[in-house]
């Protein structure tokens, strides 16, 4: 009995192990997929500000902005949701706050007026048999990102707003703030409102050929911006908590091990102890 026991336990022991040479190296696949995520996203913000700024100075210094991306409707009864989610698991509760928000936003929300726009099969895979109609969908990225698919996705999200079929277009991302930590975001996307408040005294400036003209080329630069920013914060936010959930995971392994080695030497120990007791009864019993 005592041997099938420690057989169990071994048994145990080394599947414990075995996972933990896969959480190790998925953290390290992580960790490295994540320096150059961060990478990428820290080196994009400063060009993300200089454009929003450009902007917000461009469009106060011209009063009544008239690009149809700045329109505000007076009725906003059709929206649309962009969530941004990962394309696998194991990455801790990062889709499942990103969800858990996603949720709260939609609790309030006509399903016959919003439409989803989804990355990720997480999230398209939570919303697929939902009430919520999914208009578009954006898999297999898989933390690759380039300029043609930053083109369709804004491409997408302009067309839903200009042809009318959506009043606003929110995105729902993941910001991220360091390899441990990020920020769920919700925040409008069309249509763009520039902020009221400067920072400095306004420039007057003198617009050639016009002001029309920079902000047809502006604009869609500004858009694209956006959309590339966003993909860049969730994707790093999704390396870190991957990379912090994988080496939990590591940690727990070596936990269990440990408390299953301890476990196996009382047993070992117990079996001794009882062969030795029944050596010193048996000697007993022939001197009797």
């Amino acid at each position: 009995m005592i041997m099938q026991a420690l057989r169990e336990i071994r048994r145990r022991i080394r599947s414990v192990q075995n996972t933990q040479q896969i959480t190790k190296a998925m953290q390290m696949v992580a960790a490295a997929k994540l320096k150059k995520a961060e990478a990428k996203t820290i080196s994009a913000r400063p060009y993300a500000q200089k454009l929003e700024r450009m902007l917000e100075n461009l469009s106060r210094s011209t009063g009544l902005v008239t690009h149809p991306l700045f329109e505000r409707r007076e009725k906003t009864e059709k929206k649309a949701l962009i969530l941004v989610t990962s394309e696998r698991g194991l990455c801790g509760s990062y889709n499942a706050n990103i969800l858990r928000e996603a949720g709260k936003f939609l609790r309030d929300s006509d399903p016959k007026k919003t439409v989803l726009v989804i990355v990720g099969k997480k999230g398209y895979r939570y919303f697929l048999k939902k009430e919520w109609e999914i208009r578009h969908k954006y898999l297999d990225l898989d933390g690759r990102l380039d300029l043609s698919l930053v083109k369709m996705i804004t491409g997408d999200l302009t067309q839903l707003f200009l042809k009318k079929e959506v009043d606003q277009v929110f995105l729902l991302y993941t910001r991220f703030v360091n390899p441990i930590s990020y920020k769920i975001v919700l925040e409008k996307f069309l249509n763009i409102e520039p902020r009221e408040k400067a920072e400095r005294a306004e420039i007057d400036y003198i617009f050639e050929p016009s002001s029309e003209e920079i902000f047809d080329a502006l604009l869609p630069r500004y858009c694209m911006n956006v959309i590339q920013k966003v993909l860049l914060e969730s994707f790093a936010s999704e390396q870190g908590s991957r990379m912090t959930a994988m080496r939990a995971a590591t940690e727990n392994a070596e936990e269990v091990i440990e408390n299953l080695t301890l476990i196996r030497n009382k047993i070992r120990q117990t079996s001794i102890t009882r062969e030795m007791l029944e050596i010193a009864s048996g000697a007993e019993a022939l001197k009797g």
